[in-house]
């Protein structure tokens, strides 16, 4: 697979990857490999990022598009999220309010079923 599939499937950036998983071709067995015994560049990248949209608006608990419409376009270190979580500006309050709200109603439509 290409190194932008394989890199989605792990959960980082492409772009924070070694030049060789840039420019290489990964097969099915590589990524389960990096997957159940992750190379140390990958367990750091995990731990201390840049992170990919979908980790950091979980880290953030928002959605992605809360993270675009508030300006997070970039990845973001795990440094970063905690520099964000501790300043806890206004838009990220209303974003995690509303991401509560969007969950309670899935919830409940989910029960009526």
């Amino acid at each position: 697979m290409k190194p932008v599939t394989a890199a989605k499937k792990l959960g980082v950036p492409l772009s924070a990857t070694p030049a060789e998983f840039q420019e290489g071709v990964i097969s099915r067995d590589e990524l389960n490999k990096l997957q159940s015994t992750p190379p140390a560049w990958l367990v750091d990248l995990r731990r201390n990022g840049p992170h990919t949209k979908q980790v950091i608006a979980a880290k953030l608990r928002v959605s992605v598009a809360g993270l675009l419409r508030n300006g997070i376009t970039e990845p973001l270190t795990t440094a970063e999220i905690d520099a964000l979580k501790a300043e806890n500006p206004e838009w990220l309050e209303r974003e995690q309010a509303l991401q509560v709200k969007v969950r309670k109603e899935a919830l409940r439509l989910k029960q009526q079923h």
